[in-house]
């Protein structure tokens, strides 16, 4: 475990359309049932802290937003001096989905009225996402078979043990380790072998470049996904939510997910949850934002009446475990 140098550096993102820094940081945290922001986030007076690897996965920084009527401003540290800094802006943006076009993304609301009620209601709200593909794949190997709070608490203790704490606006902040660390690494504390095994997996397809932001929203869903798919560890699952969790796409059908599929039937009075080809069909309108507004949906959609009331989707039995507790589901989206 290293700790931060004490160079800072800031930068402003100027917003295009409503955003909310406030939203953002409620992402995942709240009372309502609004998925996990897992790691490396957290907001108070204001202020949304941040520690997480670079893009380049060769270290990490500690960032300090704040917004005013001026834009989000970042405070950057870990950084060495003549590092740049328009990387870091970027990953943040991407985070954030402050790379997109918010006002764009109202007109979606205008196309279909309910959509833009629960804009009404969550004013600013945009997805909230992994700093990166790589942190997301480590969060679904820690989190197999493992309840949120317990896979927290392995992800804290491989961030101080093996990846690097910074100062972030006065407090400290543990980043995940970078692949060349937690391969470096002998043992990763607290962890079984299996997951150990997957880790070190998922750490060298991240050195391969298989983890590349770029390319996994660029490329084609299906075969995106499929390529997630060959590192071990990495199931179906947990290749959609890489995918949509950490890439920044903005437009990729979400059709498998229980909760938005409930809260859908709801809201467009089907006699249930809806299928693939209801949502197909009803998310047409949503174009080019058809991630983010299935973000919306299932982040926000519980302020308006009629979604207030839908159950939540029963997990899919698994065969019981002695002494094991039952996992919480991970969501795909937000």
């Amino acid at each position: 475990m290293t700790t931060s140098t004490v160079f800072e550096q800031t930068f402003t993102i100027r917003p295009r359309g409503a955003f909310s820094l406030v939203e953002a940081g409620a992402f995942g945290h709240g009372a309502e049932p609004a998925g996990d922001w897992p790691g490396g986030g957290a907001f108070a007076g204001g202020v949304l802290r941040l520690a997480f690897c670079r893009d380049d996965l060769r270290g990490q920084v500690g960032v300090a937003l704040t917004q005013d009527a001026g834009g989000v401003h970042g405070v950057v540290g870990g950084l060495d001096p003549g590092e740049p800094l328009d990387p870091v802006r970027d990953q943040v943006a991407r985070m954030l989905s402050l790379d997109g076009d918010g006002a764009a993304f109202a007109e979606v609301g205008e196309r279909d009225p309910l959509i833009g009620r629960i804009m009404a209601a969550a004013p600013g709200l945009r997805p909230v996402l992994f700093a990166s593909p790589w942190e997301a794949a480590l969060w679904c190997v820690l989190s197999q078979r493992w309840g949120r709070r317990q896979s927290l608490a392995a992800r804290e203790r491989l961030a101080r043990g093996c990846g690097r704490v910074l100062e972030v606006a006065g407090e400290e902040a543990a980043a995940v380790p970078t692949p060349a660390q937690l391969l470096a690494a002998d043992r990763l504390p607290g962890l079984p072998e299996l997951k150990q095994e997957r880790l070190r997996a998922v750490a060298r397809a991240a050195e391969a470049g298989l983890l590349d932001p770029t390319s996994l929203r660029e490329g084609d869903p299906d075969e995106v996904r499929a390529r997630l798919r060959t590192v071990p560890g990495i199931g179906a699952f947990a290749a959609t939510l890489i995918h949509l969790r950490a890439s920044g796409v903005q437009d990729a059908l979400v059709a498998d997910e229980p909760r938005l599929a409930a809260l859908v039937g709801a809201a467009y009075g089907l006699d249930g949850p809806a299928t693939a080809a209801d949502l197909t069909r009803i998310a047409e309108p949503w174009r080019p934002f058809r991630t983010w507004t299935a973000v919306l949906i299932r982040a926000a959609g519980r302020r308006l009446p009629e979604m207030a009331v839908v159950p939540e989707p029963v997990p899919a039995a698994r065969v019981p475990r002695a002494r094991r507790p039952r996992p919480e589901p991970l969501a795909l989206i937000g």
